[in-house]
């Protein structure tokens, strides 16, 4: 399914980001410009900023992917998508959210939206990911005090990440800005899964 797609970018963010917030608006025009470039939109599938970007690409007629998670409460699959795929397991799930992305791109979010930040963060900085492969932050006001705290802390006081690391983070506070990113990034040549012997 993922890998059918010519090129795609990943949304994350807030489930619980409702409709009139300028977050969900924001992920929603996003949603719509990557329609109109034919590349398509994969979220979490669930409410919120998810819900956001798929809509926006359905809106306009793009491909809107969802890979829903079983929880007990508080995702359920959104209206907005074209193709979906619900997974049991976070791991499984997260494999399929970073396989065929031409960019990641994050909103605001809990510790949902911030495990799969490090998790990306992880895999780029441990050469699993490509590190031409644009990390996205949108949201200067959310961002930026993290960003701070890793630069200060984890890089310059303790030394347990490398100041080339900090860079892996592009922070934007326009869709326009993401579109351009996205416009210039190249197609990633996806590779078949291959068990290892």
């Amino acid at each position: 399914m993922l890998g059918s797609l010519p090129k795609s970018v990943t949304v994350f963010g807030s489930a619980r980001i409702a409709e009139d917030n300028e977050y969900y608006v924001a992920a929603r025009e996003l949603g719509q410009q990557m329609a109109k470039l034919k590349i398509g939109v994969v979220t979490g599938g669930g409410p919120g900023v998810m819900e956001a970007a798929n809509r926006g690409a359905f809106e306009a007629g793009g491909a809107s992917i969802g890979l829903n998670i079983r929880l007990p409460h508080e995702q359920s699959t959104n209206p907005w998508v074209t193709q979906t795929e619900t997974f049991n397991y976070f791991y499984t799930r997260k494999v399929m959210l970073s396989f065929a992305a031409e960019a990641y791109i994050y909103f605001p979010g809990g510790f949902g939206t911030l495990d799969e930040f490090f998790e990306i963060a992880n895999l780029m900085a441990t050469g699993k990911i490509e590190r031409h492969i644009p990390i996205i932050l949108y949201g200067s006001e959310y961002w930026q005090p993290l960003l701070g705290w890793m630069k200060r802390s984890l890089a310059d006081r303790f030394e347990v990440i490398s100041a080339d690391e900090i860079k892996f983070f592009t922070l934007v506070d326009s869709i326009q800005d993401i579109i351009e990113i996205v416009r210039e990034t190249k197609p990633r040549q996806i590779q078949p899964f291959e068990i290892e012997h």
